[in-house]
């Protein structure tokens, strides 16, 4: 019985820690007043960017890097488009969505072509420490801390805290908004970024088309689940990724219940978790507000 339980949290941390990177990430830019709804697609082009360069290097190093500095090219064009120029956050995110499908499945097909082989790429290996996960998992769970700590207790965390709840006020004593919220969005590129390469080489050790499968959208949902802070994030996404664990687990047993119940058992997890939130948001007053300098 112990067995089967650490074995069930393994699988739930695994598919739980693409989601908690995003996640994080999303927090500070959440916080800053700037609602990402494009993180699907940039997870899709991290996924997707992050094997390209394992495969042209050999390093799994060098194409989680590629990931991160391509989706931060991504974001900063995001942030240019919902900052800069003031357009609806909804609309643009909803935008990169679906350019970077087609993106992803137009890169894909032109470098692999339509072969059913599929090439070797370096990709994260386990080590064999608690709960026998890769490097990735690791460093994931210590930045919850660490992020909490940058968001409450130091002065870059109280900038985007505050631009997120009062961009006015913060303009008025000196604080560059647009400044704080490009960099809030450049770091959550950062992570989301880094959370699709690890879909792409840490779960699995290729690139499929549309592989993300709405990890993006459950990022978003767990971090209003976990009501903008990290400690939260961590718990809906352990809840979310359990979801997906025991979907996996359920179709391994054979239990006869069709599979597309058991597919789509983490996105209901997910739209129940957000349906019975009932405790006050955390929500910044300034959330998906474009700021206009008078």
């Amino acid at each position: 019985m112990i067995d089967v339980i650490t074995s069930f949290l393994a699988s739930d941390i695994r598919t739980a820690t693409p989601i908690l990177i995003a996640a994080l990430g999303l927090v500070f830019s959440e916080r800053a007043g700037i609602v990402n709804i494009g993180t699907e697609g940039f997870m899709l082009i991290g996924a997707l960017f992050g094997v390209l360069g394992s495969y042209w290097s050999g390093s799994v190093l060098i194409g989680v890097f590629l990931a991160i500095v391509v989706t931060m090219i991504f974001s900063w064009i995001f942030a240019f488009f919902t900052i800069t120029i003031r357009a609806d956050q909804t609309v643009v995110g909803t935008a990169i969505n679906i350019f970077a499908s087609g993106l992803t499945i137009t890169l894909n097909r032109v470098v692999f072509g339509l072969s059913t082989s599929v090439p070797k790429i370096d990709v994260f290996d386990k080590v064999a420490i608690p709960f026998n996960q890769s490097i990735p998992v690791y460093i994931t769970l210590l930045a919850v801390p660490v992020a909490w700590f940058v968001l409450q207790k130091t002065n870059i965390g109280l900038k985007i805290r505050a631009v997120g709840e009062h961009p006015k006020a913060c303009d008025t004593v000196g604080i560059n908004v647009k400044k704080v919220r490009y960099q809030a969005v450049l770091f959550s590129g950062l992570m989301i970024g880094f959370a699709g390469s690890f879909v792409s080489m840490g779960q699995l050790s290729f690139f499929t088309e549309g592989m993300v499968s709405g990890r993006g959208f459950m990022a978003l949902a767990a971090v209003v689940f976990g009501n903008y802070t990290p400690g939260g994030a961590l718990f809906a996404a352990l809840v979310f990724g359990a979801g997906d664990a025991l979907s996996y687990r359920l179709q391994a047993a054979n239990t006869g219940i069709p599979y597309q119940f058991l597919t789509m058992l983490p996105y209901l997890i997910t739209v129940m978790a957000i349906c019975m939130m009932i405790r006050k948001s955390n929500k910044p007053a300034a959330s998906a507000v474009a700021y206009t300098k008078e």
